[in-house]
């Protein structure tokens, strides 16, 4: 899947805007862009669990520091916001 480019944005003010709290391993974490990522990578059509897992590691990476140690549980959560996302439309 080909990264999308995602307008920056325009100061301190919406950058917080964009920050989505999420439950990683038992810890919440702020991430930078998910609600844009997630969005793009439902309306790609991915399929099967590695993939869409690999293609979200890959996008919130390119926004956010993800430990290496951490990245199963970072796979996990990620994977259960795709899913509520997915119900929700």
């Amino acid at each position: 899947m080909e990264t999308k480019k995602r307008e920056k944005p325009c100061c301190a003010a919406e950058a917080l805007r964009r920050v989505r709290r999420i439950d990683v391993g038992g810890v919440v974490v702020g991430l930078a862009m998910l609600d844009d990522i997630l969005a793009d990578i439902i309306e790609s059509d991915l399929s099967g669990v590695t993939a869409i897992g690999d293609e979200l590691i890959k996008q919130v990476k390119i926004y956010n520091y993800i430990p290496k140690e951490a990245e199963p549980l970072y796979r996990a959560a990620l994977l259960y916001e795709y899913q509520n996302e997915v119900k929700k439309r």
